[in-house]
């Protein structure tokens, strides 16, 4: 009997973890449920290892079994750019595509964006993971990364998708308490809401006051009583009259529009945070990646002319 990984089993596999139980993967692969148990059980003699714990109700993949899929993903993925790149497919985007996002704009915004975008194309599979920090930029691990700020790596390409700004912003009960900043000095003498996230500089806000290039930018170190690396729960504090935040537009907008929360200092800049979508060179000419880079620039930007961030 042959032994090793045979090309046919990565598609059998993919299909398998993906319907979750064997009945489910015979009607995906129009066979019969024997058949799937036959076909599994002779990948699992020819690699000598076991990839899927088998129960009468339900079905799991082994450590090896997940690190199997892991890689017979990424393959068939490869297999696809290429066709596509070779011209030999129509282009219609499907396949795997691995997104990552950060946790509170994955979850507000990017997540229902991949919902509308699994129901125009149906034959792409996404892989949604919410992270703190963005992953480095050469990880091979995702294939679109949505960021706040273009990347200074010019070994990706990064296309904006979106505009946004850096607000700072308090609750009017805070500032009926303890009075509002006038000038960015102001700021250390009040209790400001920490926000550890990415690689910037924690506890400095920067503000120019203007942004020409003649305008000159101040460094504020600040200090509070509240940290966390969480934005949704940054907010919530600010809501509750904690302390001032600096916070992205997208996130804070809608409390903006309510009086909830009230803009500070507005007279001066903070650096933009545009949205950005991050993909490696190799990626360009996947449709799948081309798809939903196309269509998250058009879902975003429709929000944002609606007034809606």
């Amino acid at each position: 009997m042959t032994r090793g990984i045979q090309p046919a089993d990565l598609g059998f596999f993919s299909v398998l973890a993906s319907a979750g139980n064997l009945s489910a993967a015979a009607r995906e692969l129009g066979i019969t449920t024997p058949a799937v148990s036959k076909h599994l059980a002779l990948m699992e003699t020819r690699v000598g290892l076991s990839l899927v714990n088998r129960t009468t109700r339900r079905m799991s993949l082994t450590p090896e079994g997940e690190l199997y899929l892991q890689h017979a993903r990424r393959i068939l993925g490869e297999i696809d750019d290429m066709e596509q790149s070779l011209g030999v497919s129509k282009a219609t985007p499907k396949g795997l595509l691995r997104v990552n996002a950060t946790l509170g704009f994955g979850r507000s915004r990017v997540a229902p964006l991949v919902s509308r975008f699994v129901r125009k194309y149906p034959m792409v599979e996404v892989q949604l993971q919410l992270a703190v920090n963005p992953p480095p930029l050469t990880d091979d691990a995702f294939d679109v990364c949505i960021r706040f700020g273009a990347p200074p790596d010019t070994r990706v390409i990064a296309k904006q998708i979106a505009p946004n700004r850096r607000l700072l912003c308090a609750a009017p009960a805070y500032l009926a308490r303890h009075g509002t900043p006038r000038l960015p000095s102001d700021l250390a003498r009040h209790n400001c809401i920490g926000v550890r996230q990415g690689d910037e500089a924690y506890g400095v806000w920067r503000l120019a006051n203007g942004r020409t290039r003649s305008a000159t930018t101040e460094a504020v170190k600040t200090r509070g009583n509240l940290t966390t690396n969480d934005g949704e729960i940054a907010v919530s504090w600010a809501l509750d009259g904690h302390g001032i935040l600096m916070r992205a537009e997208w996130d804070i907008e809608r409390h903006l529009k309510t009086g909830r929360l009230v803009q500070v200092l507005p007279q001066f800049h903070t650096p933009d945070a545009d949205i950005y979508a991050v993909y490696p060179q190799r990626h360009q000419l996947a449709a799948r990646v081309r798809a939903f880079v196309d269509f998250a620039v058009l879902s975003l930007n429709q929000q944002w002319a609606a007034g809606k961030p």
